[in-house]
């Protein structure tokens, strides 16, 4: 039987429709703007939005390949994006898998252990979630500093060490896997040593397999966090060829040199590996991020 909608309810729906429309415009107006820029000719601030004429002159400067310039001249890029991209990529990775690794196993102990002084580890790991690592540029600097002193590649201008702090944010993660955890039933794993798995295995072979939305969305959320990450890789990153995109990309806007098509072509190159990624673990996200926020 064919369903009557009243017009009060159909203006309602459209209305709906038509906001929606308007709010994702508006979200991907910056991006379309810099995507504008990027295939215009020219680094200039000024000029209409909309290139008159198309250049790919900034996308090849952003692959490492010659271009020519206006004046006619083949012009060689100065700086290795492609070669950012590839310590951004690589830090973020690492710094993934590292984060899953110590998360898992400390939220594991939260939700399924109590032992004395639980409660005081929650609850500093929710305070040490209130302060930015912007506040500790200066001790960062300073303990990367004397640990170079004993152990080089810990040390200053080394991604190890990037990594090594990057280690350290994650009581945000301990907290959404222990969360979820805490909405999978114990007598899951309690059936599992029954039939004979020791803990570490009732852990590895029918928890985590469980967890694996969530441990998409930590690592999905942990890849985002370094790819974008300035003021601590700006702090430990000094020679050109070991900077990351987001440190790398200031070299094309400064007091003295306003590269605003390079600029554009290299903003929307960095998003590329973050896109990739999401794509990848999209199928979890939705549960991951779900289930961890119902209980704990």
């Amino acid at each position: 039987m064919a369903m009557v909608v009243d017009k009060s309810q159909r203006w309602r729906v459209l209305a709906a429709h038509a906001f929606l429309i308007c709010l994702c415009l508006l979200v991907i107006f910056p991006f379309l703007v810099v995507l504008s820029v990027s295939f215009r000719p020219g680094n200039f601030a000024s000029g209409s939005l909309l290139p008159t004429t198309i250049s790919f002159e900034h996308w090849r400067y952003a692959f490492g390949l010659p271009y020519q310039a206006a004046n006619g001249q083949l012009v060689e890029p100065d700086l290795p994006v492609l070669r950012w991209l590839w310590n951004s990529i690589k830090v973020a990775t690492l710094s993934g898998l590292v984060t899953l690794l110590l998360s898992t196993t400390a939220a594991y102990a939260l939700a399924r252990m109590r032992f004395k002084g639980r409660s005081q580890v929650l609850t500093g790991l929710m305070l040490m979630q209130m302060f930015p690592a912007v506040l500790a540029l200066v001790a960062i600097y300073a303990i990367f500093d004397r640990i170079g002193a004993a152990f080089p590649a810990f040390g200053i201008d080394s991604h190890w060490a990037l990594l090594l702090a990057y280690s350290g944010g994650l009581a945000m993660h301990v907290w959404t896997i222990k969360g979820y955890y805490e909405t999978i039933p114990y007598e899951i794993e309690e059936a599992a040593k029954v039939d004979g798995a020791s803990p570490w295995q009732a852990f590895r072979l029918v928890l985590l397999p469980m967890a694996l939305p969530i441990l998409a969305v930590v690592f999905l959320l942990s890849f985002i966090g370094v790819v974008i990450e300035y003021p601590v890789a700006s702090v430990l990153l000094n020679q050109q060829e070991n900077l990351t995109l987001a440190v790398g990309i200031k070299l094309f806007v400064n007091e003295h040199n306003f590269k605003w098509g390079d600029f554009a072509a290299v903003s929307i190159l960095s998003g590329l590996p973050i896109t990739v990624v999401f794509l990848l673990a999209q199928k979890w996200m939705i549960a991951g991020l779900t289930a961890g926020g119902t209980k704990g």
